[in-house]
């Protein structure tokens, strides 16, 4: 699969580094003039100098949690949105909860050119079963597989009886959504005798393709890549195809973004290969982020990618650098088990372990009750379904099984099968 979205893709890597920070020059005085949180985030910082990654490695990495500090001081964008052009778009919650304004223009969260190398091209009709609900993950690909030229059903998630019926009846040739879902779809429907046969194609996010759910993927006729995205920027990177329509090592980085890997903590670049801490600068007028640590582990693969794009490649997902962490596509921080040992004296303490049963993630919260006290476990798993919007067990622990590691989540989860 050689072909490419645009010459974006293809161009000299001199040329691209030289168009980015053109750019950011541009970009820097008009984004501190309309969004006030980025500039008081700067401070006095004098931005002009900012024409390389060196210049840009002075100033400050706004981690989410920092900017979850300033949304709940000033909500709901803590400054960092410009408000007044805002008119006829769209404002979602994630988890945490985190504010975010959706983008100016088609594609805004730059999704199109992902759809496009996983073999995605106009006509197509597209499942789409990522989440509608509060969350923008579920606009950020069907506004790029629109701007695409494709036709979407917007499945969003759950009901999986009817999803497979409107599957089955509509014939889709792409599906998009978390990488487990399409299997739990596929299972459905052998068990039902309805045909979906007509998928061929997708393009997943939201949680780690297994190797091994991809070759099942692959032996039931589905070629299946995934891209790296978040719900503050959109798609970050993604996986390309050589000529059998294999996945190439690593994702290319997407255009028209400028992607750092920092040791964990700082805003210190690592060098290439090292893991680090995922860190993105974004030209998006109504949300600017600027050096924004994303808290995701990756590392910087040496040279280019063999199908001809010649953007940096990442890695792909490693684990978080810090303990905010990434379950079946949603996003579940420590604060949000605070508030559930809020709602419920009787802990002492908790701690959420998020393992792995067959493809699907799971999370259990183990839990260690005060002196004297019980624990309702039914009532405390529906605190997490209430809090966390996702379904939790709850499982009774002793102090031994409460390591004092400082963890408040634990990932058990194995990504090498």
């Amino acid at each position: 699969m050689t072909e490419f979205f645009d010459e974006l893709e293809t161009r000299d890597s001199q040329l691209r580094e030289s168009d980015l920070f053109e750019q950011l020059a541009a970009f820097l005085p008009k984004a501190r003039k309309s969004v006030s949180g980025l500039d008081n985030w700067l401070g006095g910082i004098d931005t002009s100098g900012v024409t390389d990654r060196a210049e840009l490695s002075g100033l400050p990495v706004l981690r989410k949690s920092e900017l979850m500090d300033m949304q709940a001081a000033q909500p709901p964008f803590g400054g960092f949105a410009n408000s007044s052009a805002m008119n006829g778009t769209r404002v979602f919650m994630s988890p945490g909860p985190v504010w975010e304004p959706q983008g100016l223009g088609t594609d805004p969260w730059l999704a199109a050119r992902g759809l496009f190398a996983a073999g995605i091209r106009p006509g197509d009709i597209v499942h789409n079963a990522l989440s509608y609900h509060m969350t923008p993950g579920g606009f950020l690909l069907e506004e790029g597989a629109r701007a695409l030229g494709c036709v979407v059903f917007p499945a969003g998630i759950g009901n999986t009886e009817m999803q497979v019926d409107a599957a089955a009846a509509l014939r889709p040739t792409v599906y998009c959504g978390t990488p487990d879902y399409l299997k739990v779809m596929l299972d459905a429907a052998a068990e039902s005798g309805k045909d979906l046969s007509s998928i061929r194609r997708g393009l997943v996010s939201g949680g780690a393709l297994f190797p091994s759910l991809r070759e099942e993927y692959a032996s039931r006729g589905v070629s299946i890549f995934q891209a790296y995205a978040t719900a503050d920027i959109g798609i970050i990177a993604y996986e390309t195809a050589d000529q059998d329509g294999n996945p190439n090592p690593g994702m290319v980085v997407n255009e028209n973004l400028i992607v750092e890997v920092v040791r964990p903590g700082t805003g210190d670049p690592v060098a290439e290969g090292e893991v680090g801490e995922l860190v993105v600068t974004t030209f998006n007028d109504i949300y600017p982020l600027v050096r924004f640590g994303t808290g995701d582990l990756t590392a910087v693969l040496p040279g280019t990618s063999p199908c001809g794009r010649t953007n940096m490649r990442l890695k792909g997902w490693m684990g978080r650098a810090d303990q905010r962490t990434k379950i079946k596509g949603m996003f579940v921080d420590p604060k949000q088990i605070a508030e559930i040992l809020a709602r419920h004296p009787e802990i002492d303490k908790a701690r959420l372990v998020v393992s792995r049963d067959g493809a699907q993630d799971t999370m259990t919260l183990l839990v260690q009750p005060a002196a004297g006290t019980t624990i309702d476990e039914a009532a405390v798993a529906g605190s997490i379904r209430d809090i966390t919007k996702l379904k939790g067990s709850v499982k009774a622990a002793d102090a031994s099984q409460m390591p004092n590691d400082g963890k408040i989540i634990a990932d058990e989860r194995d990504y090498s099968t």
